[in-house]
């Protein structure tokens, strides 16, 4: 009951390599599924699963969010060995925000300059709100972060009935959102459901989180999210779409918490062939060094495509309606171009994030 979760000092390159999957996920999963709107001034997307016919299945395995907490508890719990409250926040929490707040800061002076010169449609926001829609992921991981100490107190004195709380409190918060219909409850559980997914993470670290149990949890997650999604309250997709009265990730609900079960005992079962997958393309040593910059990557990767559509739409691209044959060849393009624009992102605001310690390092 009391394995050191902090005695592992040196890093897990398979950790880093999911960290980069789920935000590398998220990136080209938005840039894939979005069909361009562009109403006078102001630009925006919706997606595309909601009005195409079965994508909504492809979510349960590309919504990777989960695992990003997941591997955000690894690394917290790994790293924390006892400093004073203020030690950790400077360590963990300060290197996530400086991009953050640059970031807000760079997007709120672009609007201010809308403004001024009277551009874009009327409103707060002039231009397009899309490139601040990535923001609730990051304040959702800087609270988890800040409260690792505590969850890790708490995970040594209950272990898995911490879990259990979490999940008994996620499902109330749904309760109370839909049945009574107080929808502002239901952001309680951006904190719950987020800090259930970090918390996994924590047995990762010990070990007890080995092969024979994550196949349990594949399969328990899996089924929880067949049963959650067939009880006419959750929507089937993992991502929210407009054609829904609710979304499933805005703000999280049990169903999220269900896909961090599944995906996370997944990617436990599948971590060996993988590994040896990586060796064999010389891939794996690279592994760490792209996780440098992932921040800077989740945060302006909406920005690239704001670009992409200031450039190619003009031309005629990004016209296509959702799933048509014209659509699906567009896609290369809606990848390659936005990616460009990130590059070229990254390249100047990356300089500004400053990683985390190394795992193993107080």
């Amino acid at each position: 009951m009391q394995r050191a979760l902090a005695s592992r000092t040196e890093a897990d390159p398979y950790i880093d390599f999911l960290r980069l999957l789920s935000i590398g996920g998220v990136v080209v999963g938005h840039w894939f599924i979005a069909v361009v709107w562009w109403d006078g001034q102001r630009i925006g997307v919706h997606n595309s699963v909601g009005p195409t016919a079965g994508l909504w299945l492809l979510t349960w395995l590309v919504q990777l969010l989960p695992l990003f907490f997941f591997a955000g508890g690894y690394a917290n719990a790994t790293v924390y060995d006892s400093q004073l409250f203020r030690d950790w926040v400077r360590m963990r929490a300060i290197p996530l925000l400086v991009p953050l707040v640059l970031f807000m800061a760079v997007l709120s002076a672009a609007q201010l300059v809308l403004h001024f010169l009277n551009v874009g449609a009327d409103g707060l926001i002039r231009g397009s709100t899309l490139p601040f829609s990535p923001l609730w992921p990051m304040f959702a991981y800087v609270i988890v972060t800040v409260s690792t100490p505590m969850m890790l107190t708490l995970h040594r004195r209950a272990r898995p009935w911490v879990l259990v709380g979490l999940l008994l409190g996620i499902a109330l918060v749904d309760l109370l959102r839909f049945w009574p219909n107080v929808p502002l409850l239901g952001w309680l559980n951006l904190i719950l459901v987020w800090t259930f997914a970090h918390q996994l993470g924590f047995f990762y670290v010990e070990g007890s989180l080995d092969v024979r149990r994550a196949r349990w949890m594949a399969v328990g997650g899996f089924l929880g999210l067949v049963v959650l999604t067939n009880m006419n309250v959750y929507p089937r997709n993992m991502i929210g779409t407009d054609l829904q009265v609710s979304s499933n990730l805005n703000p999280p609900t049990l169903c999220i918490a269900a896909l961090s079960i599944w995906l996370v005992g997944l990617a436990v079962v599948v971590r060996q062939p993988v590994v040896g997958w990586l060796k064999r393309k010389r891939i794996w040593g690279a592994v760490p060094g792209a996780n440098t910059r992932l921040v800077t990557i989740f945060l302006w990767h909406l920005g690239a495509y704001v670009l992409a559509i200031l450039a190619l739409y003009p031309m005629g691209l990004g016209r296509a309606s959702d799933g048509s044959l014209l659509w699906w060849l567009q896609r290369p393009l809606w990848l390659v171009v936005p990616g460009i624009f990130l590059l070229l992102l990254v390249t100047w605001f990356g300089r500004f994030e400053r990683p985390s310690p190394p795992l193993g390092r107080g």
